[in-house]
């Protein structure tokens, strides 16, 4: 307090947990119902506003949802919070349409199978009311529009249908006097006419049997039409990792295990290789080096056969401001800064459980598992996935020690336990690098055995500019909100 008139603020402390809630469920399963392969979910997209969600799985179809709760109120969330109006309702999502996007092909040069499975899915810019969307499988990339037209009907035809023969011939009108018997297109059996010669007349009262559609457009019905207007083929000679649209709205990357290509949207036939680090010699090359990564330094005597396939990086992700990158690794979740370059800032320890049973997931191939991250759309908090169909949201803010397990359910918060104390150490300057352990162990025994490594939840996306998580389970697409 200051002479008694001002009163000095207390310093902002960290963003208080946050409680998540169930939303949405859909393709729940039932209970012993058997998942079919092709429905599994292995890509989640929301769009730049936030209203629309796309996902695509491993049997090339692509699902759009569309947000309906801004809408039932009338106006943007923005625009109602202005107006002082209640908003007690959650975020709710409806299925909007879905189309076939990859159908599976065979490469007869290098008698390869090419899977339909999609990879990724990223939103375009809207232009005319119309979405805009790229998809990829593992060689081809497609540019999809999708929109509503109007439903266009045939009514019927201009004459009585009673009065059609099944030969071809109707009955003549009563209206004219000629008695001849005249075909559908209105000629007559027993004249010749040459069109090309100026002698050609109408019978007396028209063609009576002349028949018109009649097309009415209905300005209540519409249906959504996806239309594939460009297919970018032929440009990677591995599997397509990721791609990325640009900001300028008009080009877009394309990632394999080795080269990155640049894409003009309107140009399919041609792209640019921004990004080569294919040796000459195939021996030479030690693993995938596309991914950029930061190397920490190591304890000595610390490496092990598995220190490379632990420290590969799954998944990449920006944050708003541009300044930090998000990153996963098969152990970890860091944080780091782009204008640092000794360390990430902040380490969220993920599976340091499973450093002991590194040998079995080698054997059953988990270790290669690719899990996905993201970040909140305020830049406090990141999210990924894990086994059992769990995934974890940390507190990225500095102070925070939130660390919060949740799982692909109806009741999210069943499998929590408390959190450990997480120690952090000063690298210098002010600056802080943090290492957070979080829930390690949630709803296991000491050694873990009742985990689940068939079921995991890889793919999951945080709105843009709420917090709200679409994550998948197997085929299942489950939302929350907090």
């Amino acid at each position: 307090m200051n002479g008694g008139d001002e009163v000095v603020a207390a310093p902002a402390g960290p963003p208080h947990p946050l409680e998540w809630k169930f939303s949405q469920v859909f393709g729940e399963r039932t209970a012993g119902e058997e998942v079919q392969e092709v429905d599994i979910i292995s890509a989640i997209e929301f769009d730049k506003s936030g209203n629309h969600l796309a996902t695509g799985d491993r049997g090339g179809r692509v699902v759009l949802f569309e947000r309906t709760d801004t809408k039932d109120h009338g106006g943007s969330r923005r625009d109602l919070e202005r107006m002082d109006y209640s908003i007690s309702r959650h975020p709710e999502f409806r299925y909007k349409t879905e189309f076939q996007s990859h159908e599976p092909e065979f490469d007869y040069l290098k008698s390869l199978e090419i899977e339909e499975k999609i990879n990724k899915i990223r939103w375009c810019q809207t232009a005319n009311g119309a979405l805009f969307l790229l998809s990829t499988n593992d060689k081809t990339i497609k540019f999809w529009k999708v929109q509503e037209k109007k439903v266009k009907k045939i009514s019927e035809m201009n004459v009585d249908p009673s009065k059609s023969m099944g030969n071809g011939y109707i009955a003549s009108s009563s209206n004219s006097s000629n008695s001849r018997p005249y075909l559908a297109n209105g000629g007559s059996p027993d004249r010749s006419y040459n069109y090309p010669s100026n002698d050609f007349s109408f019978p007396p009262g028209g063609i009576p049997s002349l028949k018109l559609p009649m097309v009415v457009v209905s300005s209540h019905e519409t249906s959504l039409v996806a239309r594939c207007r460009r297919v970018y083929a032929h440009a990677h000679d591995y599997h397509i990792n990721s791609i990325s649209n640009n900001s300028d709205g008009e080009t877009f990357i394309s990632a394999d295990d080795l080269r990155i290509n640049l894409w003009n949207l309107e140009i399919s036939n041609q792209s640019f290789n921004i990004v080569d680090v294919k040796p000459t010699n195939m021996e030479d090359l030690t693993g995938n080096t596309l991914w950029c990564r930061f190397e920490e330094q190591e304890a000595p005597g610390s490496r092990s056969f598995f220190t490379e396939i632990i420290a590969s990086i799954s998944d990449i992700k920006f944050g708003k401001d541009g300044r930090y990158i998000l990153s996963r690794d098969y152990m970890t979740l860091k944080l780091w800064d782009i204008n640092m370059d000794s360390g990430p800032v902040a380490t969220f320890q993920v599976h340091e459980y499973l450093r002991p049973k590194l040998c079995d997931l080698y054997e059953n191939d988990s270790i290669f598992d690719k899990f996905e991250c993201c970040l909140s759309g305020d830049g406090l908090r990141v999210a990924t996935g894990s086994y059992s169909n769990l995934f974890r949201v940390f507190g990225c803010a500095a102070g925070s020690a939130e660390a919060t397990t949740l799982e692909a359910s109806k009741n999210p918060m069943r499998r929590q336990v408390p959190t450990p104390s997480r120690p952090s150490r000063s690298l210098g300057n002010s600056i802080t690098r943090v290492v957070r352990r979080g829930a390690e162990t949630p709803g296991v025994d000491a050694n873990g055995n009742s985990f689940d490594f068939t079921t995991k939840l890889l793919h999951l996306a945080w709105h843009p500019s709420e917090n709200s998580i679409a994550c998948a389970a197997a085929n299942s697409l489950y939302m929350y909100y907090a």
